[in-house]
């Protein structure tokens, strides 16, 4: 029988963290986060991590457990996460896994299978190199003659995906369609109460944002960047891709204005908002509380418990 967790998501600044503080010490558990850049050391403010007090409150994990400049895959985290819930079952107590980054949710709960996720670099090097000699078609029409299936869903632009494919069935002898298909047919590791904080007025949670962007810069996001710049970090790590660090790096390199970024940063992260939204709604199997009718975290704790 699948161990037991509880998850809290839902779109960017909406509650999530108090929410999962509340659930981890009302029953017992312990945090595992969610979140694709809070496992980033040094990159506190514009992640929007729990304060030191609040992770003094609960013990929390899959933060602060990489570097800025890594490559950090989804096949880690779930290599990492699953490690850290198994431990915090068995010493009896729960999981609360809290996030907002639902490739990293969807895939520790299913337990999916990513042996060749991280894959041969050499080989991944090669592929790559070979895909720049001889173009997206080319590439295409060798995955099309052993995954036709895959081949079809992709264009000859998908870069990444065309050459990952192709990885994997030379290392592996399995095309990633039947990989796929395998792994979905897998039992889900975990059994999970998956509790979904929204909003019936996309405004409401706008405005939410654009305040949490304005107290985030308030409590130093441009000097946080500038830390990371000045200690090397290059725009090429995935890190520095992250909402809120591109823009300001932006302005920091004089390319546009403190303002500008700020409100590129308001609007990028609604956006990402509205996509977090649309990939929780594939799933129909979630308990959805908006937060018009639980304004405070104690309504939404009341909420959950008694469901």
């Amino acid at each position: 029988m699948a161990e037991k967790i509880i998850v809290v998501a839902g779109p960017t600044a909406s509650g999530k963290t108090r929410l999962g503080i509340a659930l981890a010490q009302e029953l017992c558990g312990e945090i595992v986060s969610a979140d694709s850049m809070q496992i980033y050391r040094r990159m506190d403010i514009g992640t929007a991590k729990a304060t030191a007090a609040e992770q003094a409150a609960v013990p929390h994990h899959m933060i602060d457990v990489a570097e800025p400049w890594e490559n950090y895959s989804v096949a880690r985290y779930v290599e990492e996460a699953s490690r850290c819930c198994e431990d915090i079952i068995s010493r009896g107590k729960l999981p609360v896994v809290v996030g907002g980054t639902g490739l990293y949710i969807d895939s520790l709960i299913s337990g999916r299978d990513f042996a060749a996720n991280d894959g041969d670099e050499k080989l991944r090097e090669e592929l790559l190199a070979e895909y720049d000699r001889v173009g997206g078609e080319e590439m295409l029409r060798r995955l099309r003659e052993f995954d036709p299936e895959r081949a079809a869903k992709l264009p000859a632009g998908d870069k990444r995906r065309i050459v990952r494919a192709i990885e994997i069935y030379k290392l592996t002898g399995m095309t990633i369609t039947k990989h796929d298909a395998r792994t979905r047919a897998m039992p889900p590791r975990y059994d999970a109460a998956q509790i979904i904080l929204g909003y019936a007025d996309r405004a409401a949670l706008y405005a939410r944002i654009d305040r949490r962007v304005d107290e985030m810069v308030a409590a130093g996001l441009f000097e946080e960047v500038e830390r990371l710049l000045g200690a090397g970090l290059s725009d090429s790590c995935t890190a520095m891709q992250a909402i809120g660090y591109k823009e300001i790096a932006a302005s920091l390199r004089g390319e546009c204005s403190p303002e500008d970024a700020i409100e590129t940063v308001k609007r990028e992260s609604c956006r990402y908002a509205k996509r977090q939204l649309t990939w929780l709604r594939r799933d129909r199997d979630l308990v959805w509380l908006p937060r018009e009718e639980y304004p405070t975290e104690d309504d939404l704790l009341a909420a959950v418990l008694k469901n």
